[in-house]
């Protein structure tokens, strides 16, 4: 998750002769007009989607109006956006996951996780604790196909909170991990082998149990690292 990156490039001025038009450019300024209009629609243009809409927005944020475009640079750019006009990530294919403009408030907020997904992070965390010592590692980590794996699933307008909130459950798993390792060694800090054994005794829905949440309300609380239930 995280703001999207656009590249505009294809907005150019060809002011004083310096730059070459390409075939049918069109002045921004004048993009509203009737025979522009024609000519997009001609092109295959729906300009009454909200997918135009949104980019054309975003062409008039990120050029002004004296510069210019084409029919095919606003198609390409159709492409990312969903018929909703909603950003789709070029990595999973998914709209829903763009950041941009909205506030922590209402994308860090706990919504209810499917338990197969809880499972699949808890497996995960668990493997990679041991097989890390403890350490993280960004190099090796299957983290980012478990959220994929709830993302294609979820609902795109739960998406944002409920890759934050998959992102919670893990951080209490890992909590738990490094609490049962200490238990077990006292002596033993990340990098240094785990005890065998050690994690054996700790469950998912332990851990799940321990956790007071009430939907979609405590966010911050979560946040912060404190202890809500489910």
């Amino acid at each position: 998750m995280g703001s999207k990156i656009m590249n505009y490039a294809f907005l150019f001025s060809n002011t004083q002769g310096k730059m070459k038009s390409p075939v049918n450019s069109i002045q921004l300024s004048k993009l509203g007009t009737k025979s522009v209009q024609t000519q997009l629609r001609a092109a295959g243009i729906d300009t009454n989607s909200k997918q135009y809409k949104t980019v054309i927005s975003q062409m008039m944020k990120n050029g002004n109006g004296m510069m210019y475009t084409n029919p095919q640079a606003i198609k390409n750019l159709m492409k990312n956006y969903d018929s909703d006009g909603d950003y789709i990530c070029p990595v999973t294919g998914l709209a829903g996951m763009d950041a941009t403009n909205i506030p922590l408030s209402q994308r860090h907020v706990i919504i209810n996780i499917p338990e197969k997904n809880r499972q699949e992070m808890f497996d995960n965390a668990k493997r990679e604790f041991l097989e890390e010592n403890g350490i993280a590692n960004g190099d090796t980590t299957k983290r980012s196909d478990v959220f994929y794996h709830y993302q294609k699933n979820a609902k795109k307008q739960d998406r944002l909170k409920g890759t934050w909130t998959l992102e919670q459950y893990e951080r209490q798993y890992n909590k738990a991990f490094y609490e049962a390792a200490k238990a077990a060694d006292p002596t033993w800090k990340p990098g240094k082998e785990i005890k065998a054994g050690a994690l054996d005794g700790i469950t998912r829905e332990a851990i799940d149990k321990s956790l007071t949440v009430t939907m979609g309300q405590y966010g911050e609380t979560f946040q912060r690292g404190v202890d809500i239930k489910l």
